[in-house]
């Protein structure tokens, strides 16, 4: 992959992400029955972060869940014959909970769909809300984003690369070219 632009810096991605905090406690009326859960990868960083901005900002603590996807997905024989699982782990029940499912991406919606049936595996939240860090565009299913940091119309040839600093060990946005 070539290197097109960096698109958001780690202080970008810090205050897009106080935003969506703040956006979450106002949709929800506050935290009461609110939970987070990230999805394998990137998302499970970025639910901790929210975790802890809504904790400044409402003094409030949410649990939060981490997803694994993998054998939720449709595309599941196309991308290993034998995919590497990770474990979920949400210790906490998500019944009649207001669930905040949290990734990276969303691109085509396969994976927010994969995501959806994963947690309504684990138990029947009252509500299932998407926040996202980049939404891309180029969505196959009829799925959207409740909170996105930022929306960033790409070609199908570019790639959009989010980097965590508990990942990857620095933090930026970049976009590149396949």
């Amino acid at each position: 992959m070539k290197f097109k632009a960096q698109i958001m810096t780690e202080e970008d991605v810090n205050r897009v992400l106080v935003r969506i905090s703040h956006e979450i406690i106002e949709k929800n009326h506050g935290t009461a029955n609110l939970c987070l859960i990230g999805i394998k990868t990137r998302g499970i960083p970025l639910a901790y972060r929210l975790a802890q901005n809504i904790r400044n900002i409402d003094n409030a603590e949410l649990e939060v869940g981490e997803l694994d996807i993998t054998l939720y997905r449709d595309d599941l024989t196309m991308i290993a014959k034998n995919p590497i699982l990770s474990e979920t782990k949400i210790s906490f029940s998500v019944e009649d909970k207001t669930v905040v499912l949290v990734d990276d991406v969303i691109f085509t919606g396969r994976t927010a769909r994969a995501a959806l049936d994963a947690v309504m595996a684990v138990g029947r939240p009252a509500k299932i809300q998407l926040a996202v860090l980049i939404d891309r565009g180029h969505s196959e299913l009829p799925i959207k984003a409740n909170y996105v940091g930022k929306n960033i119309p790409s070609s199908l040839s570019e790639v959009i690369s989010v980097h965590l600093a508990e990942h990857d060990g620095f933090t930026d946005v970049c976009i590149n070219e396949k």
